[in-house]
């Protein structure tokens, strides 16, 4: 016979597992739902790169995302240039591949915007 506290600490465990695979689901589910699915682009993220590297002579991508910004599915790039700390954020989108915006964002402004994101 088994003694009833390695029953009850088996049963913690079977709780615990339970828990962290339904909160793990959740988050799956709820990330699906927020964020633009790559399928709705019309231009691939190759694609998107390529247009967006041509506004950007030499530059070098560090982050990019499909996002939908004022209601448009857009792919965003963030690209450095050597010789500057400035970054290029470049918008392209997605359905049809144009350039919809080119802003140099200074390391101030960066810092800025990601002080207003966390808010």
């Amino acid at each position: 016979m088994i003694p009833a506290t390695i029953n009850k600490q088996t049963m913690k465990l079977k709780n615990t597992i339970s828990s962290l695979v339904a909160a793990g689901v959740i988050a799956a589910a709820l990330t699906a739902c927020t964020s633009p699915n790559a399928k709705e682009a019309k231009i691939s993220k190759a694609e998107a790169t390529k247009i967006a590297l041509s506004k950007v002579p030499n530059g070098t991508i560090k982050e990019s995302e499909l996002e939908k910004e004022k209601g448009k599915l857009i792919w965003s790039f963030d690209i450095a240039t050597p010789g500057t700390k400035n970054i290029t954020e470049v918008n392209i989108d997605a359905i049809t591949g144009a350039v919809i915006a080119v802003d140099i964002e200074t390391p101030e402004k960066e810092k800025a915007e990601e002080k207003d994101e966390k808010k």
